[in-house]
């Protein structure tokens, strides 16, 4: 639990309670720690802990980028995977 002052106020209610998230389906523990990603105990909503602003946009960025990285490490798997599979017929 966290001091009511450590936060930004909830941009959706003005509260000023907020606890950290420490896991979340999109950003396993490593998401919510980049983006500041804290809960509004007032209203129960997330929201960037240090601008107090909404996290949808860099929710959406991050999933993305991470997607990216994942399917580009797929395809470099995948592509080596046929190299050997040709070099070695």
């Amino acid at each position: 639990m966290t001091t009511m002052n450590e936060y930004a106020p909830c941009p959706f209610c003005n509260a000023r309670n907020a606890e950290k998230i420490k896991f979340t389906w999109w950003g396993g523990l490593l998401g919510p720690k980049l983006l500041k990603h804290v809960k509004c105990l007032g209203c129960g909503k997330g929201y960037n802990g240090k601008t107090g602003k909404d996290n949808t946009t860099n929710i959406v960025i991050y999933s993305i980028v991470v997607a990216v990285v994942v399917l580009g490490f797929v395809l470099v798997l995948f592509t080596a995977l046929g190299v050997l599979m040709y070099a070695t017929k």
